[in-house]
Order: C-alpha cells, then sequence, then structure tokens
C-alpha cells in the first residue's frame, strides 16, 4: 500500500534564506504546484492525502475546492506555517472544516517539528504524521523513535518511511537529489518490509525554481525542482502501479490498521 501525500502550505522557504517573501506570492507559488500535483494524481488515477495549512485554505479557495472535488483527502497542517503555535493544532482544523465542509481526521506539524499526541487526540484527530524517524543534520535527530506506524495515547501515529537498514529518508529531498533507480529501488525495499510506503513532497517544488534566483534557494531544494519533478512523481507512481501496488488516503490507511 502507497500513502502519497503533499505539504499544502504557503510557499516560505525563502524566508528561511533571508527573502522577505510575503503570503500572497508564498500561496500563489504554491497554488500553481499544487495543481500540476492534481494534474499528475488525476491522469494515474491515484488518490492522496492534502495536508493543509488554513493560511493556504483561507487563501487558496477554488484550489482546495479542486482538492476535494477530485476525491483527495485534506488533512491539517497547523496555520501559519511560519511561525506555528501550540492552538494551530485546534484552530486549523476548525477552519478549515468550515471552509471544505469535510471533517479532517489527520494532523501534520510544520516542518515534521514535535507536537503534542494530547493536543492531537483532544482536537478530534485520528491520526498524527509529524514524525520523520532519520537523522536529518540540522532538523531531525529520530534514530531511536518506531520507523513504523503505532498507536501512542489513543493517536495512530504514522512517520514518513525510511529504509530498513540505516533509516535512509525517502522524503521529498531524496527524490530530488538521488538517481531514480536508487530511490525507487529503496521504496521497493521498503514495501517489501513494512507492506507499506509512506511519503511527503510540497506544491512548490514542481514549480522552476531555477528561474527564480531571487528566492536563494540551496541546490539540494532546486535540483531537479519544476517539470523535472513533475516527471519524477509521474514515473514514480507508474513504476509503483506496475507493480501492483494499491494507493490509499491516510484515514483509509488509519482505518484499515486499526481494523485489520
Amino acid at each position: 500500500m502507497v500513502l502519497l501525500s503533499f505539504d499544502t502550505e504557503e510557499f516560505d522557504v525563502p524566508r528561511e534564506h533571508g527573502v522577505d517573501f510575503p503570503l500572497c506570492e508564498g500561496v500563489k507559488v504554491s497554488e500553481e504546484g499544487t495543481n500540476r500535483i492534481l494534474d499528475i494524481l488525476g491522469k494515474n488515477g491515484v488518490k492522496a492525502t492534502f495536508f493543509c495549512t488554513s493560511n493556504f485554505a483561507e487563501n487558496a479557495p477554488q484550489t482546495m475546492a479542486r482538492i476535494r472535488r477530485e476525491g483527495h483527502e485534506i488533512a491539517c497542517h497547523g496555520c501559519n506555517h511560519w511561525q506555528p503555535k501550540a492552538s494551530d493544532v485546534k484552530e486549523s482544523k476548525t477552519v478549515i472544516e468550515q471552509l471544505t465542509g469535510v471533517t479532517c481526521w489527520g494532523y501534520r506539524q510544520p516542518r515534521m517539528f514535535p507536537v503534542s499526541d494530547e493536543a492531537i487526540r483532544d482536537s478530534g484527530y485520528k491520526y498524527n504524521s509529524s514524525l520523520n524517524p532519520a537523522l536529518i543534520p540540522g532538523r531531525y535527530m529520530h534514530l531511536t523513535t518506531p520507523r513504523t506506524c503505532f498507536m501512542k495515547d489513543g493517536v495512530f501515529q504514522i512517520p514518513a518511511s525510511v529504509s530498513p537498514w540505516f533509516r535512509i529518508p525517502l522524503f521529498w529531498l531524496s527524490l530530488h537529489n538521488f538517481p531514480e533507480w536508487m530511490y525507487h529501488w529503496l521504496v521497493k525495499r521498503v514495501l517489501r518490509h513494512d507492506g507499506y510506503f509512506n511519503t511527503y513532497f510540497h506544491p512548490w517544488e514542481f514549480v522552476e525554481l531555477n528561474e527564480h534566483p531571487e528566492y536563494r534557494m540551496p541546490f539540494i531544494i532546486r535540483n531537479h525542482s519544476g517539470q523535472q519533478m513533475q516527471d519524477r512523481l509521474d514515473r514514480l507512481i507508474k513504476m509503483l502501479q506496475a507493480r501492483g501496488e494499491t494507493f490509499a488516503t491516510y484515514y483509509e490507511f488509519t482505518k484499515y490498521r486499526i481494523l485489520e
């Protein structure tokens, strides 16, 4: 089983590199990328989960409507991606549910930072996908955390997939920078070992970042962005479909694993 997800936030990466980047521009970039992702998913008949900030949802109603209309799951990703607050766990659920008319069952903390499982449970979520169980210098040191899904305090935890040995992360940066054959090989190893594969991307990765030096983006983020990343995602999906793998939303996976 394959879980594809997209952290659908206002694009704010340039702010990490000293660029004054307004919210309206951040939303515009992410809307462009989200629509390109939806085109790829639609062409391949695949459903995914979109973890959305309330900032994005409030400022991109047409794109949110398309996500819902095309049958994808809408989950929560906080309110302001740049400055997350503890209250965002509950507030983002309230705002996004009011805007979309759907129930949000899952949460992912911006930048995969730690989040209160108690707050997630008390806000009415069924699952949390805020853990990348790998070592990523300057961001994560999670080599002792569970590598695969588990229950904690009444909340189903769905970590991002890493390789069974050495915990090589298979998230967005990996597909940007690993040779495709290596990434595909590692994904197949995870599927054989764990029985499922869980990864995440961001809409702005599917925009031509190399055309915007003013963003001051590092090479490892710009590498294979835009059309090349669209092609890489498309080939990844097609490879998995050729193997007979099924795709599921996170809520579908949660119900399946809890009830099995």
